[in-house]
């Protein structure tokens, strides 16, 4: 009976099972934030090149910088472009192009209980002065 309380045959298992949710939500955190890393690099590229776009258009800027964008295709779906000229469509002005994605993070939900989930606003802004 004192050989068997003193064997470890099981010990291993029980550490892995103590571990295994603690690996298994580091490596969902891991792709969720590689995940919005990669929403804000194509949302900050699109607003740079739109408003690279809107800044040598300067009679129809802002149209042309949402067509641009668009046309991209990179920008997540539910993406809203934003673009504002100050001080008119004149040479040297500035026009600013916003494209901005609401991102949500979180875990589903188990046996009824309301799923764990934040949302977080992705906004990318590019500013150019029209040529």
């Amino acid at each position: 009976m004192r050989r068997r309380l003193n064997e470890n045959r099981g010990q291993s298992f029980v550490e892995f099972a103590f571990i295994l949710p603690f690996l298994v939500f580091l490596v969902l955190g891991i792709v969720q934030f590689g995940r919005a890393w990669h929403n804000y690099l194509s949302i900050t590229d699109a607003a740079r090149v739109g408003a690279r776009e809107a800044a040598t258009h300067r009679t129809t800027a802002c149209a042309t910088a949402s067509t641009k964008i668009n046309s991209m295709g990179i920008i997540p779906a539910g993406s809203t472009i934003g673009c504002t000229l100050s001080g008119g469509a004149v040479t040297g002005q500035p026009v600013r192009v916003t494209v901005t994605y609401s991102f949500s993070i979180g875990l589903p939900g188990f046996f009824g209980v309301p799923a764990f989930a934040r949302n977080f606003t992705i906004q990318g802004i590019a500013q150019e002065r029209l040529e």
